[in-house]
């Protein structure tokens, strides 16, 4: 499988503190891959350089032939990225319905538009009941699928998840990751999941990457990192 994404040698700091050190990790099309370690480990930050919200101090982001460090965000989402922050960080005061609609605030197929928010609707069935409520006023986990669902409007080829099981009930969570399975299958969406949930993440992935003190400790195909011992032990609970 080629390339269609790849981070090379990449480098990112808070003034004097380095939170990623020179990694390099790529992913083939539509691929889900996963990125698992502890706290601190320089996983967001990884995302925040992808996505243009943090300048890299050093690399190269690559997607579909593009480079992508030093462009701004704006213009990242235009190439066919979006994420999902940690946190969910919907609009609480406006409907739910009118949070979808701003992941297509660039698109002008307003048919197509149209056909995509029914899409996330059906898949959401929840939403669907909720259209017209606030979004504050949801639980945490259905704010997820509204943040979830308004990157997807976007008409992504990659999708950024960053920690999307956090603080979330577990039968949301199975259900969370049941869709980001369905929108890889189904429609080629390149999935880069962030998650402290290593289990959900290993099980997701096709490929995992293993991050400690923002170097990449691990890599390799998820099935078998999940039957690796240290691991198991460090973030399997045995």
């Amino acid at each position: 499988m080629s390339a269609h994404f790849s981070i090379n040698d990449l480098s990112v700091a808070y003034g004097k503190v380095r939170a990623v050190k020179g990694i390099s990790m790529t992913a083939g099309k539509g691929e889900i891959i996963s990125l698992i370690g502890a706290n601190g480990a320089g996983k967001t930050s990884i995302l925040r350089a992808i996505t243009g919200l943090t300048a890299p101090a050093a690399g190269e982001i690559w997607f579909d032939g593009e480079r992508l460090d030093g462009r701004g965000p704006d213009q990242i989402v235009a190439q066919g990225l979006a994420m999902v922050p940690e946190g969910r960080r919907i609009f609480p005061f406006m409907s739910v319905k009118d949070n979808l609609l701003m992941g297509a605030y660039r698109r002008r197929d307003g048919a197509s538009v149209t056909a995509d928010l029914d899409g996330i609707l059906t898949r959401f069935p929840r939403l669907k009941e909720r259209i017209k409520q606030q979004a504050g006023s949801l639980s945490g986990g259905e704010q997820q699928m509204v943040a979830i669902g308004r990157a997807l409007m976007s008409k992504p080829r990659l999708l950024l998840l960053d920690e999307p099981s956090l603080g979330i009930a577990p039968i949301i969570v199975r259900e969370i990751a049941r869709f980001i399975t369905s929108i890889n299958r189904d429609e080629g969406v390149g999935v880069i999941l962030v998650e402290q949930n290593s289990r959900m993440a290993l099980k997701l992935s096709s490929h995992s990457y293993v991050l400690e003190t923002g170097k990449i400790a691990l890599s390799g195909p998820s099935r078998e990192l999940a039957e690796n011992d240290d691991v198991r032990r460090a973030y399997l609970g045995g």
